[in-house]
């Protein structure tokens, strides 16, 4: 995995960044979800790096970043932070403009810093996301019982944490391959596996994943709400989501969710579950490189 590509350290304000460069060309940021690292983006970013200089970063909290110290108000775990901490990360690298594509949870890093950083952000990309405040705005039986763990995750401390390290592989088998992960043939080699599952042994992973629900259930949610009407993503934006995901299930038109947060906003269903990155890295680079290189104004030389 990752042959080719440079590992750096990057030191940023609050902690160091661990991110991999590979390829050549306008600087793309790709952003992990939960509850994985950079490792989900291997096979895609080796097919972009024809045509993107790829940047792949372990989110503050995951993988081989630091680790936020937890805060009552959560906001050292909120998006907005990890956001400020990845574009400070950006231009260590010497990208101070650069697109950002983000699954899940960092799907919602990636839309979080195009609202705040629209001078960095030349376009953006989200994968099977809505915005976590529509996602609490809307919530009934199906999204209680389709996505338990929010409430589960976001109970105040210690008490997921030690659930969770009670049975992780309970946890693991019975919740995070429930959602997909591990489903797609020939995607997911078992090193791979096994790589995913031992996060769950982390305890200060497992109370970064715990505090980063509780963010998205408090401040990332009164972030959502301040600039619900108020401002909006400049840059154009793709969404792209599992055709056998929960988003149709739960939103319908997911663009019809996203057209009030962007002025540019395009996207389509991929035939996959949530994890589709893994599932279908072919059809996930091809949209990314689509998308991008139709926005050849969103990437000065940097």
């Amino acid at each position: 995995m990752f042959d080719g590509f440079v590992q750096h350290g990057l030191q940023t304000a609050r902690g160091r960044i661990f991110a991999r460069t590979g390829g050549q060309g306008p600087p793309l940021l790709l952003l992990h979800g939960y509850p994985q690292t950079h490792v989900m983006w291997h096979t895609v970013a080796d097919l972009l790096t024809d045509r993107f200089t790829v940047v792949v970063a372990d989110l503050p909290g995951y993988g081989a970043s630091f680790r936020p110290v937890p805060a009552a108000d959560h906001a050292p775990h909120s998006k907005r932070a990890l956001a400020a901490d990845l574009v400070r990360a950006m231009g260590l690298l010497g990208h101070e403009r650069f697109a950002v594509a983000g699954h899940d949870r960092g799907g919602r890093v990636a839309y979080r810093m195009a609202l705040d950083h629209p001078d960095h952000v030349g376009a953006a990309a989200v994968l099977d996301v809505v915005p976590t405040g529509d996602v609490w705005a809307r919530a009934d039986a199906r999204t209680a019982l389709g996505y338990w763990h929010w409430a589960f995750l976001a109970q105040p401390a210690p008490l997921p944490e030690r659930l969770i390290a009670a049975d992780p592989d309970a946890f693991f088998d019975f919740h995070v391959r429930a959602l997909g992960l591990g489903r797609a043939r020939d995607r997911y080699p078992a090193e791979l596996m096994r790589g995913y599952r031992a996060l769950l042994d982390d305890v200060s992973t497992v109370e970064a994943v715990c505090e980063d629900y509780r963010a998205g259930a408090t401040v990332d949610r009164h972030h959502d709400d301040a600039d619900r009407g108020v401002r909006t993503i400049a840059c154009p934006l793709l969404a792209l989501w599992a055709a056998d995901g929960a988003l149709p299930r739960f939103y319908g038109d997911v663009l019809d969710v996203w057209r009030p947060w962007a002025d540019d906003v395009t996207g389509h269903a991929v035939p996959a579950g949530h994890f589709l990155v893994e599932d279908q890295p072919e059809a996930t680079a091809e949209a990314l490189s689509a998308f991008l290189q139709r926005r050849p104004s969103a990437f000065p030389i940097s």
